[in-house]
């Protein structure tokens, strides 16, 4: 005899795909144009993100995991760390990574999983992609200075505020792991802390510079950086060649001979970058993953981040490409109702674009653009900065990921702060 208790869970999914599957509204022209939008913007996000940014963020979060200690991050980033440091560091991350809401993810799951509190990886989570200086800079010189200041000073003043808030609502579970943290002894160092410092840079440099955006305008600091910046990356990885070989130990014919099909890409395609970048990164690979010792565990470390995180972010980002499509593309979504929600100033209007943001998908500059497009259209100042605020920090993809990180409940307060802040900090510029 059939045991329902135990098998209604399979058939109501199996009613439910079949259903969906029955009423697909396969050829209708909005229906289809959104599947052709998510696709779309599947390609885009796996040619310009996954092996410039993602790439080098798993690697960094998998080396937060090897080579910093539980004990370090505890006392500097801890529940009972210093709080002037812990969230001075935090809320100013963003300044060094030019990272968007997905790539921060690895980074943020590496410090939350060796110890951090709640409140400095909050601070962090949201700081990563939302204290851009390019994309503040872009703002001011695109959308005007005063909404330029206004982000910037928003979003630093944000990173505390919902770090210290969440460190409050969540006070009990803090308490319990800084509790935890009293008995720890010291770490145990396995190399001076400046070699550690030169190599965690050698990958942030890799990442950050990988990955710089070009100014609006032709001269300037900015320009100039971006004139050079493949050959910073280049420099910052043979730079992270020299660390593997000399600190790390690792046999100097692998690494040699992992860099030789990186160089030769790079001098026979000198347009073609990606090419480059991703033979270093499968030469990476295989030197880590064959090593018995450091390496090898970074690199199992590095694959677990990707393996958690992958899979969910090209989930999302499908699923928001068929709602919302890419950045002048419709998806089921009219855009004509996002832009005619958010005119004027009204708290509606704020909020609206403030959740608005926060569900839609935003590579890192790419705000600035499509929100000089949505103001000639009658888009208010306020909502244009809470869309700021709550855009650059926040996606579906990234909730996604975020809820399997610190769970459901911490993901939704998380969410619901960055989305009250920004429709607050919308409102009164709008107004005042």
């Amino acid at each position: 005899m059939m045991d329902w208790k135990k098998e209604w869970k399979p058939l109501l999914w199996i009613v439910a795909v079949f259903l969906v599957l029955f009423y697909l509204p396969v050829g209708s022209l909005r229906f289809d144009r959104a599947v052709f939008e998510a696709l779309h913007l599947a390609k885009w996000y796996a040619r310009e993100h996954v092996i410039l940014c993602l790439i080098p963020a798993f690697f960094i979060a998998g080396a937060i995991g090897v080579f910093v200690k539980k004990e370090s991050v505890m006392k500097y980033l801890g529940p009972k760390a210093n709080k002037a440091l812990a969230y001075g560091v935090a809320s100013v991350s963003g300044t060094i990574l030019a990272v968007c809401s997905c790539t921060v993810l690895p980074l943020f799951s590496g410090i939350w999983h060796m110890g951090a509190g709640l409140g400095p990886a909050s601070a962090f989570l949201y700081s990563g992609p939302a204290i851009n200086v390019l994309a503040i800079i872009l703002t001011a010189r695109v959308l005007g200075m005063k909404i330029g200041i206004a982000r910037a000073v928003g979003a630093v003043l944000f990173s505390v505020v919902i770090g210290l808030l969440m460190h409050f609502i969540f006070r009990k579970e803090e308490n319990a792991k800084a509790d935890a943290q009293i008995n720890m002894p010291e770490p145990e160092v396995a190399r001076p802390l400046w070699q550690n410092i030169l190599f965690f840079f050698s990958l942030v440099a890799i990442l950050v510079f990988a990955n710089w955006g070009k100014p609006a305008g032709v001269g300037g600091f900015f320009a100039a950086v971006y004139s050079l910046k493949w050959l910073i990356t280049s420099l910052a990885a043979l730079g992270l060649g020299a660390i593997l070989v000399f600190w790390f130990r690792m046999p100097r014919w692998q690494v040699v001979v992992a860099a030789v099909p990186a160089i030769i890409l790079a001098f026979v395609f000198p347009g073609q970058p990606l090419a480059a970048f991703g033979a270093g990164v499968i030469g990476l690979s295989l030197i880590l993953s064959r090593d018995k010792g450091e390496g090898g565990e970074w690199f199992t470390a590095s694959w677990d981040f990707a393996k958690q995180i992958f899979p969910l972010l090209i989930g999302g980002v499908l699923v928001s490409g068929v709602l919302l499509g890419r950045p002048g593309h419709e998806g089921l979504i009219p855009s004509a109702w996002v832009s005619g929600a958010v005119g004027g100033n009204s708290l509606s209007a704020n909020f609206f674009a403030a959740i608005s943001g926060a569900f839609m998908y935003f590579a890192t500059l790419t705000e600035v653009p499509i929100l000089q497009g949505l103001l000639g259209s009658g888009m208010g100042q306020g909502p244009a900065l809470a869309l700021l605020l709550a855009g650059p920090a926040l996606s579906l993809p990234s909730m996604l990921v975020l809820r399997k990180i610190m769970g459901l409940k911490k993901t939704v307060v998380f969410t619901s702060l960055v989305v009250v802040l920004s429709t607050i900090a919308g409102f009164v510029f709008g107004n005042f």
